[in-house]
């Protein structure tokens, strides 16, 4: 027989115990330990009882009594030597520990096992102990110095180990770690350092806090003695939770005195670090707390501990420390003393769960001694056991078993330490085979069939073979036992938190087990009452009365009173109790493990006087065995040996059952038999060795034989027995689970843990405000905030985004009555803010603010355990009710009445369901409560009076609570709406508390009640909060923490599960059930990563609603570019394991989805037609078909194990499909939250729909565009400069791939820089599809800088051979001035001395010289340029006509004109209609008019009165609409932007003016004004306007012009040219006539050459270094364009320049160029010194570049043996990138020999000439002289983007690419009239918004036609309007409206328009003033 491991063991000794029927023997003894302690003993059974019924055996009940010893040979062997020094590996749990020479107990195979060691062993261990010298026994450290002697300090270093790095440099503590800890064998090592001339002796105990480990019990007495400092080390700047657990470790262990010996030592990376020091001190409050108590005593150092200097000092802080404690130690006393306060406080204080962790830190020594006591024995068995399964280093909590980890649990077998791992998540998963594991180990051993070794041929003999004894293979007798599996439950239960305890309890229960009910503790040997585990469990049951009638009971299980059976035994019998009660509850399923279950062993350590408990709960069938609600209590072991349970379980048990062997008269338990006996109280006795039918011996007393008797027949007379007892003893008091804690001697976890304690008295104050209420009413009286008032609030917000809702849609002035919505809304939130604060509130908010860990959250669970407690009858009465009441309806309507009858049924059903939603008050809708509190408060910005904390808190409480494991509510399931605010708020604390972590989304749908949250919940162990007896309503979220394992496959950190409610729930029909289902589909299938569509049956007709509604959400996801993936879960199929079943299902579920997906194509307007196209879907693997959940029928059937297994396949597939998918970031997932909800909010989802993400992400990659094409830009202007030197230099061919190659490196490294953001950012998934757009931008946009460049430096090199022979000329000019400068100088020499003589001899030779030379060169005209205008423009108009347009100066201004009336006349068939005004309001149906050109033209839109200069309007013109004016304005713009590209082409700079460019100019306006008119169909354009353009463009060339005619008369007028030469050429004058040398001369003259190139150069460079610099430093000019306008708007607010406003409104580019030169200009006078600085930095870089050409020039002619024309050669060759300077530029200097002197000469003219130029320049207001001006590089940056502007509002689209593909968007639009628009037949300016009128049901009129356009279809009112995306958005724009406001009059004369009527401004715009205005632009730009 197998051994009954849970109710029927032996007490005995090792001896064997024979009975008469059968020889049992103990088999041999053995001794085997993996640990080299571990007790086990092995028995031998017979087969089963109950099959052999004449058998009979005894068993031992407690196999830890007096277990014989094994060891394993090898280790005995090595104990046995006298001395030894070994590093030993234990066998289980792999953990290298250090041995010294001592005596250690052990036991021999010659020992008796039962002799106690003495305690001379232990005494000698403690002698023997000594501080071991590094290098001893450990791994020798080449710094440590053995011979050292005694040390002069001693100090102990504890703390993290990340704050420390080993090494063989490191001073203090060397190169090994310390390899301190085995579990049982705890060793400190010191290790022996000389420091500082000081003997250090060190004791290292870093990390020994992190563990389990308490080392320090006794034995570290010997090592903490005269301790000189405590040094906890901590790393710099990153104080962890471990640091702070280190410092209270340290207190705890050596008590508070220890803090005055604490140094705190900071360790150290980077020595940068040193400097935050004092900042993390003020920051940190923790840290400064810390440092405070330990006497703000503190070091720093490097982490790795190496440097003299730090560790000099910290031997310097230690001594001052020892002078400071008056030279006293840390002592052995000190230590024990506080030893002793600890013990004293542990043994009077009430938490045992550090037991576990004491008992594990007992000495090796004491291990002989426990095995002398029964106590210490079940201690050890409890230790060993845990460790076997590999619970020794863990405190198990909820979360951590919550984790989705890498095995799948779906095996029936695992690893011995993984035991504890997969039976927890087969638990959390509702597989109550959890209970069937097997170990792999002991299940492969048992797998193999044992043989005979002997293969001879001989067959032996046939009893020999069969009956004989089978020698056991070696490797089998030194195996343990199996671990038992109910051992492993319990062992989890001990090491569990109190949440994971319940939970497990609860799952427990769900899946139909006993639950333990008194646990006695091994480590403490208490007897406990887990009260707390049965606080969420729940029961259910029907029962029948006499008359038939079926009542329903829902009750918890600490509430319910029922009657209780308690079974129990006494001495060993060889009948399973535990099987006995499961025939009686549940034949079909284990409820009670016993010795036959699967998972049973024989040893098991954790069971024996062990109570469980389970209910029968009856289904009100004929069937049920009870007709009442019965607990069975079971008692595990002898209840002789645990009279302290046998007598609660008497006490309050109905009937007692006791199983009994044969028992003498006199036998010890015969005793208690007696009393049972003489009690009132019904007794049955199970006799084990008596065949005896059910007999009554007296009244209540009943006796039965088990022996050799039919199973059924016995069980039938227990049940009757028990039934009789139960009948006959129903007055007396009923078992009530809570009565159990009243029994005194046993400890109740709710009274022993403070946190617990304190919880549940926080929740029951709460409730005890709920007493005496109505159910009904108490929402309304404690929870106001989230009644009425919400949900007015969100009616009111449907209608705001919905304007066909509510009264949007009536009036004219949809602005007037948003901003009136918003108003009332903003009401409302002051009513909630002010009403009055409930006290029920107020102390749920103070609970939550606790500091205690856990206590909110048990708060948390006992307030809704409380709640649903106190709701759970209430509700269940009004479910009766509804029930009655529906069915009554139902039959009326069979009927097919119609009366009133059914109509007042209808009423009464109504009334019940309102009031059945009132009463469910559960934990989410006091939550929910907060929220609101937190909504309404941040709406108007202030806090509810009569609140304490304020309400910004509130946010981080719930981020708390989601972090913990409880769901926040998403959607708020009764106002069907999502409380935006609060969501985001939560959400952003969560990503303040775990930074912005990614999460996979898994989401899940399906009709009401198909078990989508119990699939949730065993997927992931979860809990959704739902109200007692109620579905889920709205949708919640819960965090899921990936485990460490599991990111090595996945991406992200946490799964966030969101839970919905059903679709077609019932309570909500008939309340546009559709339209609210179509919303939450869409929402939920929105922002999963992952939908599951659940769909439960097979019913044809729900599953056609689900996926059309299903299919529909996919399909709008397609169209917003959202890519969820999906899978289907069909639950409770019939026949799961039928493949051609489940393929015939796919089919029909495939043909379902097609037909589903063309319905929906039709309400969504696209022409799909396969499910496929939508979504990327495999029927094959995307389907998963699931067993139904229960394994028979409730309320007894245990969840089916099929169903467990579908979770988790179904499981790892997600996880699967997941490890594929980044997932998303929490800040994503917030914008996803608001950009679904918004859109949902409107009418058309797909067209309302906005990504901010994708927004967001786009703005971000158009500044790295901007960062990048900055690069090219700027790389290209210093290669301009490079080759325009060149060509100035002489060399006059550049090919473009010389560009090419001087761009390659710029290229690479943007494209490095490209690539590096598109692969490594985090959004990276949202970027690849723009990344193919982008590249292709940035080779375009080199292309071109090449290209472009290439063009410019061609027609350099033109011009450059236009000039030779001017050039040519000059040079001989230059040496002809040289030769005869020297000549009058010689001459002079000896006649002429006075100074002034020799000016006027020059100033005479110099005027006749230059008069000479220039005889034959007539010198260039100055340029008349309005004469050649007029005479240009007179060819095609009249002459009188241009001067008089010339003369009124009207063209000046035509570019920012309000309108255009003067110059338009409307076309002849127009003029001469007879067209009428209709005075229809904005946005009506115009009436149809039997007149066509009535009809075509009489409406039209008015435009103002020029704005500058007021000009009367003809009156024909009147009635054109804005768009006709803003055509013009256009055509204005675009001919000066294309006549300012002719402008810059034209080479008046170096070929002079010519009146062909003006020519050229007016062609350019008469042709786009001709091509405008061709276009026109409503107007032409008088010839002025034409004049007028003509005029204005030639004016702005004029100065262009001008300018450069003038530079160039400079360079090529001979005689201007040659008297810039004067000075030179005097200077060389006045030289030779002072008698200096030619090549003193010569220096000067190259010098004075050189100074100009430099400085041209130097200009150059500074030019494009400010232009970088003024990027970095000016926030208006950092980012992108985007950036730049939000700092625009900012300037016009502040300025509040009407004038500047309509120049920015029309003319955008033009103000954009102005304010970014007045940005530059500001920036000179800002930071002149700066770049002054810069400017001087380049001057002497350039100074130097010059010198190093000398002297390279020098040694060239030199070694070529040449004279000065070579050198000078040498010298422009070297320079020919650097400056402008040719060859022949110095004139013949083959006069200069000496290259020596010419170079030291030249070098010294250089210097003075540049220290010259560096003194002259004290300041640089402008940057003249460059090639081109920082303003300049800057605008070509900026500018080069899309200038195109929004048809309505004149928004400019902001995307930074000129060209770019896709539509023009822009984030906000303005109001419309701003550019004009008005309403039709009236003077009323539109007041509209772009973005609230395409979501209304209004029209306009595009191009001034007579055809309306629906707003919400504007794309077809042309091109303009069909490249614009423009989305419905009701965000607040306070900035325009402001605008609109202040400048009302102004806008108003500017149009000749009002803002009255139609157009009358909302007082709600009037509020904003002009800092709302200004911050509003920081949130929206």
């Amino acid at each position: 027989m197998d051994q009954e491991t849970d109710d029927n063991v032996m007490d005995t000794s090792p001896e064997s115990y024979r009975d008469s029927d059968n020889v049992m023997e103990t088999s041999p003894e053995s001794y085997r330990d993996s640990d080299c302690v571990s007790p086990s003993v092995t028995h031998q059974y017979t087969d089963d009882i109950m099959d052999n019924p004449w058998i009979t055996n005894q068993e031992p009940d407690d196999v830890l009594e007096n277990p014989p010893i094994k060891h394993d040979e090898k280790y005995t062997e090595i104990l046995n030597k006298d001395n030894y020094d070994l590093v030993m590996t234990d066998s289980t749990t792999k953990v290298e520990f250090h041995m010294q020479s001592t005596s250690v107990p052990f036991t021999s195979p010659d020992q008796d096992p039962g002799v106690k060691t003495s305690n001379k062993a232990h005494e000698e261990y403690k002698d023997n102990v000594k501080p071991v010298e590094e290098g001893s026994n450990l791994e020798p450290d080449g710094n440590t110095n053995t011979n050292l002697g005694d040390p002069d300090l001693t100090v102990a270093l504890f703390g993290s180990s990340e704050a420390v790095q080993f090494g063989c440099d490191n001073i203090l503590l060397g190169e090994k770690q310390p390899c301190l800890q085995n579990r049982d064998f705890p060793m400190i090592i010191p290790i022996q350092r000389e420091i500082s001339e000081h003997h250090v002796s060190v004791i290292n105990m870093i990390g020994s806090h992190e563990t389990y480990l308490k080392p320090l019990n006794h034995d570290i007495g010997q090592l903490l003695n005269e301790i000189h400092a405590f040094i906890f080390v901590v790393r710099l700047g990153q104080l962890t939770d471990e640091d702070k657990m280190g410092s209270e470790w340290l207190q705890r262990i050596f008590g508070d005195r220890v803090l005055s010996f604490v140094i705190i030592l900071f360790t150290y990376e980077r020595e940068e670090e040193c400097d935050t020091i004092i900042d993390d001190l003020k920051n940190n409050s923790v840290l400064e707390q810390l440092l405070e108590k330990c006497g703000g005593r503190y070091h720093i150092c490097s982490k790795n501990m190496n440097k003299q200097s730090e560790m000099r000092e910290l031997i310097d802080r230690i001594k001052q420390l020892f002078t400071d404690n008056n030279q006293q130690f840390y002592t052995r006393e000190m230590y024990i003393f506080s030893g002793d306060l600890q013990n004293s406080e542990n043994q009077s204080g009430s938490q045992t769960e550090a037991s576990i962790d004491e008992a594990k830190a007992q000495p090796l020594e004491s291990l002989a001694q426990l095995q002398t006591d029964k106590g210490d024995k079940q201690k050890l068995g409890a230790m060993q056991l845990i460790d076997r399964i590999h619970l020794e280093d863990q405190k198990l909590r909820t979360v951590d078993f919550l984790k989705p980890i890498v095995q799948s649990q779906s095996q029936e077998c695992c690893a011995e330490e993984e035991l504890a791992s997969v039976f927890l998540q087969k638990l959390m998963m509702l597989d109550y085979r959890a209970r069937c594991l097997q170990s792999k180990g002991n299940n492969e051993r048992h797998s193999t069939q044992q043989r005979n070794n002997d293969f001879s041929e001989d067959v032996g003999d046939a009893f020999d073979n069969i009956f004989g004894e089978t020698a056991k293979p070696s490797d089998e007798t030194n195996q343990l036992d199996a671990v038992h599996l109910m051992d492993v439950q319990m062992a989890l239960l001990h090491c569990a938190d109190s949440f994971l305890k319940q939970l497990m309890v609860t799952k427990l229960s769900q899946c139909q087990y006993a639950l333990p009910l008194l646990v006695p503790n091994p480590f403490t040997q208490q007897i406990e009452f887990p009260l707390w585990t049965f606080r969420q469990i729940n029961k259910s049951w029907k029962t029948t009365d006499d008359k038939g009638k079926i009542s329903s009971k829902f009750q918890p299980v600490y509430k319910a009173e029922t009657p209780m059976v308690a079974f129990f035994r006494f001495g060993p019998v060889n009948s399973s109790k535990s099987q006995l009660m499961n025939s009686l509850i549940n034949e079909k399923h284990n409820t009670f493990f016993h010795r036959n279950c699967p998972g049973s062993s024989r040893t098991r350590v954790l069971m024996d006087g062990l109570v469980e408990i389970a209910w029968y709960c009856p289904s009100g069938e004929k069937t049920d065995r009870f007709t009442h609600c019965v607990a069975f209590c079971n008692l595990h072991g002898d209840a002789g040996a645990n009279e302290k349970q046998l007598d609660i379980l008497t006490e309050m048990a109905s009937v007692n059952v006791a199983i009994l062997p044969q028992l003498g008269k006199n036998d010890k338990s015969m005793t208690k038999i007696q009393n049972f006996y003489k009690d009132s109280k019904p007794l049955v006795c199970l006799l084990t060795d008596n065949d005896s039918v059910l007999t009554e011996m007296r009244e209540g007393k009943y006796k039965i034989g088990l022996k050799d008797r039919n199973q059924s027949v016995v069980f039938e007379e227990i049940r009757r027995a028990i039934n009789n007892g139960l009948l006959s003893f129903e007055s007396s008091t009923i078992f009530k689970l809570e009565d159990v804690a009243k029994h005194s001697g046993i400890r109740v976890d709710e009274d022993n843990d403070e946190d617990l304690r304190r919880g549940k008295e926080a929740a029951q104050q709460m409730m005890s405000l709920l007493q005496d209420k109505d159910l009904t009413e108490i929402k309304e009286s404690f929870l106001p905030l989230q009644g009425k008032l919400w949900h007015q609030w969100c009616e009111k917000n449907k209608e705001l985004h919905r304007p066909t809702l509510g009264e949007l849609h009536k009036g004219s002035n949809m602005e007037k009555n948003k901003s009136s919505k918003q108003s009332e809304m903003l009401k409302i939130r002051e009513h909630q803010r002010a009403s009055v604060l409930s006290q029920f509130i107020q102390i749920l908010i103070q609970n939550l603010n606790s500091s205690v860990e856990n206590e909110v959250s048990y708060f948390l669970k006992w307030l809704g355990i409380l709640l649903d407690d106190y709701t759970a009858e209430s509700l269940s009465a009004l479910l009766h009710q509804y029930d009655e009441k529906w069915s009554t309806v139902l039959n009326l309507k069979k009927k097919h009445d119609k009366s009133q009858q059914l109509a007042a049924a209808q009423v009464e059903l109504e009334t019940v369901s309102e009031k059945l939603q009132a009463a469910t008050f559960g934990l989410e809708h006091i939550l929910r409560e907060i929220g609101q509190i937190f909504e309404s408060c941040s709406s108007v910005k202030r806090n509810k009076n009569d609140m304490i904390f304020n309400f910004s808190s509130l946010p981080s409480l719930a981020a708390e609570m989601m972090m913990s494991g409880f769901p926040l509510e998403l959607m708020d399931g009764d106002a069907a709406h999502v409380p935006l605010i609060w969501v985001t708020a939560v959400l952003d604390a969560l990503i303040q508390k775990l930074g912005d972590q990614r999460v996979y989304v898994l989401s899940v749908l399906g009709i009401q009640s198909s078990g989508k949250s119990t699939m949730l919940n065993a997927m992931f162990g979860l809990q959704f909060a739902v109200s007692a007896g109620r579905c889920t309503r709205g949708a919640f979220m819960q965090l899921v923490r990936v485990s460490e394992e599991m990111k090595a496959k996945l991406k992200f950190d946490y799964i966030l599960v969101v839970d919905t409610e059903g679709l077609r729930a019932l309570e909500l029909a008939g309340r546009s059930t559709r339209n609210r289902d179509n919303e939450m589909a869409t929402f939920v299938v929105g922002l999963g990563n992952m939908t599951l569509i659940n769909i439960f049956g097979e019913n044809t007709a729900e599953m056609q609603d689900i996926l059309q509604i299903v299919v529909q959400a996919f399909m709008r996801m397609k169209k917003i570019r959202l890519n969820p993936s999906c899978m289907f879960v069909h639950q409770n199929v019939s026949d799961v394991t039928a493949g051609e079943k489940n393929m015939e299902g796919r089919r029909r579920l495939q043909e379902k989805l097609d037909e589903m997906t063309k319905l929906a194509a039709k309400e969504e307007d696209c022409d799909t037609e396969f499910f496929s196209d939508v979504i990327t879907f495999d029927v094959q693997n995307d389907v998963k078909y699931f067993a139904q959940l229960w394994e028979g029928s409730p309320p007894m059937a245990p969840p089916n194990p099929d169903y467990s297994r579908n979770i988790q396949e179904l499981k790892d597939i997600i996880l699967s499909k997941a490890s594929k998918s980044g997932g998303i970031t929490l800040s994503q997932f917030k914008m996803r939250i608001s950009d679904l909800w918004n859109a949902l909010l409107n009418e058309n989802f797909v067209f309302s729909f906005k990504n901010t993400l994708e927004i967001a992400v786009y703005r971000k990659l158009e500044t790295k565009y901007s960062d990048w094409t900055w690069s090219l830009r700027s790389a290209m202007l210093s290669i301009e400069d490079k080759f325009y030197n060149r060509i100035a230099n002489g060399k006059i061919k550049v090919q473009e791939n010389d560009l090419l190659a001087d761009m390659r490196m710029t290229k690479e490294k943007v494209e490095k820089s490209m690539m590096s953001y598109f692969e490594e950012d985090k959004d990276k998934e949202i970027l690849c599809q723009w990344r193919g757009r982008f590249e292709t931008r940035i080779n375009d946009l080199h292309d071109d800088l090449v290209k472009g460049t290439k063009r410019k430096l061609d027609e350099a090199i033109e011009q450059k051979k236009a000039r030779e022979k001017l050039d040519q000329k000059r040079t001989e000019y230059e040496n002809e001035l040289f030769s005869r400068s020297k000549e009058l100088a010689l001459s002079l020499r000896n006649t002429v001395t006075d100074e002034n003589m020799l000016n006027k001899e020059f100033d005479t030779m110099w005027s006749k010289w230059v008069t000479e030379m220039t005889k034959d060169t007539p010198p260039l005209k100055d340029l008349n340029f309005w004469d050649d205008v007029t005479r240009i423009l007179s060819e095609n108009q009249e002459l009188t006509l241009v001067n008089e347009r010339l003369n009124q100066k009207d063209y000046e201004l035509i570019d920012c004109q309000s309108d255009y009336c003067v110059y338009m006349r409307l076309k002849k068939h127009l003029e001469h209609s007879d067209e009428a005004v209709s005075s229809e309001e904005a946005g009506e149906s115009s009436k149809k008019s039997k007149s066509g050109l009535l009809k075509r033209f009489g409406q039209k839109f008015m435009l103002g009165i020029e704005y500058f200069r007021w000009t009367q309007k003809p009156p024909e013109n009147m009635d054109l609409n804005a768009e006709c004016h803003y055509s013009i304005r256009h055509l204005t713009q675009k001919v000066i932007q294309d006549t300012e590209m002719i402008m810059k082409k034209s080479p008046v700079g170096t070929r002079g003016y010519s009146d062909s460019y003006i020519q050229e100019i007016t062609d350019c306006v008469q042709k786009s004004v001709k091509q405008h008119e061709s276009m026109s169909q409503k107007y032409t354009l008088k010839r002025e306007f034409s004049i007028d353009l003509s005029l204005h463009v030639c004016d702005i060339a004029r100065r262009m012009f001008t300018e450069l005619h003038k530079e160039f008369r400079e360079a090529n007028d001979p005689k201007m040219y040659l008297e810039k030469q004067k000075a030179q050429y005097w200077n060389i004058f006045k030289n030779y006539y002072r008698g200096a040398t030619t090549t003193t001369i010569l220096s000067e003259f190259i010098c004075s050459k050189l100074e100009p190139s430099i400085l041209q150069a130097v200009y150059n460079t500074t030019a494009i270094d400010l232009a970088a610099q003024m990027r970095s430093d000016i926030p208006a000019l950092r980012e992108n364009r985007p950036n730049l306008e939000k700092h625009i708007l900012k300037s016009l607010a502040e300025k509040e320049d009407f004038g500047q406003y309509i120049k920015y409104i029309h003319n955008p580019r033009k103000h954009f160029k102005q304010f970014i030169k007045n940005e530059v200009d500001i920036y000179f006078t800002k930071q002149n010194k700066m770049i002054l600085k810069l400017f001087k930095g380049n001057l002497t870089q350039k100074e130097l570049i010059v010198s190093n050409a000398i002297k390279t020039a020098t040694v060239e002619a030199k070694r070529r043996s040449g004279d000065g024309n070579m050198w000078f050669r040498c010298f422009t060759t070297t320079l020919t990138d650097e400056l402008k300077l040719t060859e022949n530029s110095c004139g013949d200097l083959s006069e200069i020999k000496d290259l020596d002197f010419l170079e030291t000469d030249l070098s010294d003219s250089l210097k003075k000439g540049t220290t010259k130029l560096q003194n002259s320049f004290t300041s640089i207001n402008d940057m003249n002289m460059c090639r081109k001006s920082p303003d300049e590089i800057l605008i070509d940056h900026f500018c080069q983007c899309c200038w195109v502007q929004c048809p309505f509002c004149n928004a400019i689209c902001t995307n930074t690419m000129e060209g770019h593909p896709g539509d023009h968007c822009v984030p906000f639009h303005r109001n419309i009239g701003l550019n004009g628009w008005f309403y039709r037949g009236t003077t009323n300016l539109s007041i509209n918004i772009c973005t609230t009128a395409v979501a209304s049901d209004r029209s306009f009129y595009p191009e001034s036609s007579d055809y309306k356009v629906p707003w919400k279809e504007y794309r077809k009112g042309g091109s303009k309007y069909a490249n614009w995306s423009i989305t419905p958005d009701h965000s607040e724009l306070p900035y325009w409206k402001w605008f609109v406001c202040r400048f009302q009059e102004d806008l108003e004369k500017y149009y000749s328009k009002t803002f009255q009527g139609h157009g009358q401004i909302p007082d709600e715009w009037k509020k904003h003033t002009k800092k709302d205005a200004l911050e509003s632009l920081d949130k929206q730009l």
